[in-house]
């Protein structure tokens, strides 16, 4: 079931990716933040699959209506990954320059339906948030392609829980490199990346922060590293790990 918006101001977003200040309910710590938590977003946050899936069906079927069909089951199959390696996996009997492009029309058409629609949010998700927010600010870092997070935080009104973001979409650089990227740029001291699959804790490790596993969302790792099994799970798991 499809959550709906929130009422409350639009969302204002500066050219960098971080929340303007006037949306931020909260002023924590003074003007330096020691410690924070990231999150991936797909699989961690919420599950935008079947929407992202009906978004770019449209697309491929009016555009290149030879192709088979895009299902949930190919996008949730692709999670995770910069939209370069997308493209090269649900694309491949196109050229490379041809599924690049023809990804990129899909990620326009995905990001202005995700801004209508929204996705699935994870149980008690911004009920947490609100608790993680009180100590802790809130970072995001995707491989998702440009407007993909703000679509996820105009829906659904959660400009005012998180502090900056950054994604590939946005400098097309690897997700290690944002995570560091978020982590200088807020002069944190210590952090957390919260995620779901193995390139998440492999990003984390090469980031140099600690890794907590969404165990409940798209995929499994492959090491023995803390993990959470519901969303709500979250607030002591990260006490445990950052204090």
């Amino acid at each position: 079931m499809l959550m709906q918006p929130r009422s409350g101001f639009p969302l204002k977003i500066n050219i960098c990716g971080m929340i303007s200040e006037k949306q931020s309910t909260r002023r924590r710590i003074g003007s330096v933040m020691k410690k924070g938590i990231i999150f991936d977003m797909d699989g961690t946050l919420w599950d935008s699959s079947e929407n992202v899936a009906k978004s770019w069906d449209a697309v491929v079927q009016k555009e290149k209506k030879g192709l088979r069909r895009i299902t949930t089951k190919d996008i949730q199959n692709v999670m995770g990954l910069t939209m370069t390696e997308i493209a090269k996996t649900l694309f491949p009997m196109l050229p490379e320059r041809e599924a690049i492009a023809l990804t990129d029309r899909c990620c326009v058409e995905e990001n202005v339906y995700l801004s209508r629609h929204g996705g699935v949010l994870y149980p008690n998700l911004e009920d947490t948030l609100k608790i993680l927010a009180e100590k802790y600010p809130l970072y995001i870092v995707s491989n998702c392609q440009k407007g993909y997070i703000e679509a996820f935080l105009e829906y659904y009104q959660f400009g005012k829980y998180f502090e900056d973001f950054e994604c590939f979409g946005n400098n097309n650089r690897e997700k290690a490199y944002n995570i560091d990227l978020v982590v200088r740029r807020n002069h944190l001291e210590r952090a957390v990346y919260v995620g779901d699959i193995q390139g998440d804790y492999n990003s984390s490790k090469k980031a140099g922060v600690d890794f907590i596993h969404a165990a409940y969302g798209f995929g499994k790792n492959a090491e023995n590293v803390s993990a959470i099994q519901t969303f709500s799970m979250l607030p002591q798991k990260v006490q445990e790990t950052l204090g």
